[in-house]
């Protein structure tokens, strides 16, 4: 599977230090739950956390669902130390934090698999710095192990003194270099948190615009928002019913031996062919992860 084909709707990040949060995952409907050890995760409780996720690892009962440990930096006291942890355990991915250049990626890489890590284990970044964001490209061609790139919003408005609006204009520069950025290299890209859990409103008018502006899915901080996220990140019935369409209509043509497809009397081009069949695939991703779309 395609690392962007992958349903990443709803990313929620848990605090890898506690168990009772770790316990409420396993039955939540979100498409990634990313244990954290970083931002979540108090100084003095980083070394016990490793042990509370992989107790929680050994216990199991997460399903499909996308795994990720989110670790502290290599330049920080436990870095290390979460890198080495991660490559013994059964994780989908690591989340490197702050990333600033390609040489960072390899660096983790090459503790990874110092501690034989599995091929298949993952790497994802997050893009929160301004430094970050201007090496997006280098940061996306860094090596093959990576599957993802995670905006940090929160971060990078503080970096960049900017404001959290509603339109979320002071971040359209960062968000377009990274999208493009991960799109050239066929990588994942979700997109950052949204802090006010009161405003119901506005959050799903960010998940929108994150759809508009092209991201797989949305960052979480709580539980309550997954339903909104997992709406609105889902492809559309009326889109997915064009898709399955213009995809039957395709593989008649096909069969017949046929140049030209037409759907309703528009004409149906390669690039709108591939756009069905990722939305199609996308749609029964999500509904064997979690019943129908």
């Amino acid at each position: 599977m395609p690392a962007s084909l992958r349903p990443r709707r709803s990313a929620l990040y848990m605090p890898g230090s506690n168990p009772r949060a770790l316990e409420k995952a396993r039955g939540l409907p979100c498409d990634v739950i990313v244990m954290d050890l970083e931002d979540a995760v108090a100084p003095e409780a980083k070394e016990t956390a490793r042990e509370t996720i992989a107790a929680a690892l050994l216990s199991g009962g997460y399903g499909g669902r996308e795994l990720v440990l989110r670790v502290n930096g290599l330049d920080t006291a436990w870095g290390y130390a979460d890198l080495a942890f991660a490559a013994g355990q059964p994780f989908d991915a690591v989340l490197l934090p702050k990333v600033e250049s390609a040489d960072t990626v390899r660096r983790a890489e090459a503790v990874l698999v110092a501690h034989g890590a599995p091929d298949g284990l993952a790497l994802w970044c997050m893009m929160e710095t301004p430094r970050g964001v201007l090496a997006a490209t280098e940061i996306a061609a860094s090596t093959p192990r990576l599957a993802g790139m995670v905006m940090g919003t929160s971060d990078l408005a503080k970096d960049l003194h900017c404001l959290h609006t509603r339109d979320r204009l002071p971040f359209v520069t960062a968000l377009g270099l990274c999208l493009l950025s991960a799109r050239a290299h066929d990588l994942a890209i979700l997109d950052g948190v949204y802090l006010d859990l009161g405003d119901d409103e506005g959050f799903a008018a960010s998940c929108r615009q994150g759809v508009e502006f092209g991201f797989d899915g949305k960052t979480l901080i709580h539980p309550k928002t997954i339903a909104t996220a997992n709406a609105v990140f889902a492809p559309g019935a009326d889109d997915l019913a064009w898709a399955r369409r213009i995809t039957a209509a395709h593989a008649a043509v096909a069969a017949e031996g046929k140049g030209v497809l037409l759907v309703d009397g528009k004409l149906v081009e390669a690039l709108h062919v591939a756009e069905a069949n990722r939305l199609v695939a996308l749609a029964e991703r999500i509904e064997a992860l979690h019943g129908p779309v």
